[in-house]
């Protein structure tokens, strides 16, 4: 039996916040590294300027990949739990080709990467 997600509720909750407190909570959940890597830049340091209040603010592109990130985050991590969310966003995925969240994000696959959060949580079979 599935768990029933919130999609809008998911969407607005990301819309709330403001880009930095996004990228400190991937941060936190991910790592910088991989938060760089999903928003599609070479620094792996550069997601801990983005998240200081002082700091630059990712380029536009790497925003709408960072909010894609947090979306998918919080509906695999709402009902897998944190643990399984990582695991989920590094490995091959069978909804995504089985390349990985990370960089499915990185190719600015949102609807992809959505439609496996979701199968994921729903607890579907690969396609």
């Amino acid at each position: 039996m599935g768990v029933s997600i919130d999609v809008g509720g998911t969407h607005a909750g990301t819309a709330r916040l403001g880009i930095r407190e996004i990228v400190r909570q991937l941060n936190t959940a991910l790592g910088a590294t991989l938060v760089g890597a999903l928003a599609g830049t070479k620094d792996p340091k550069i997601s801990y300027r983005w998240a200081r209040v002082d700091g630059p603010e990712p380029r536009t592109e790497a925003q709408k990949r960072l909010q894609l990130a947090h979306r998918a985050w919080t509906v695999v991590a709402g009902v897998e739990g944190e643990h399984v969310a990582r695991l989920w966003f590094i490995g091959a995925n069978p909804w995504l080709g089985e390349i990985s969240p990370i960089e499915a994000i990185s190719q600015d696959r949102a609807r992809d990467v959505m439609d496996a959060a979701h199968a994921m949580t729903e607890d579907r079979h690969g396609a």
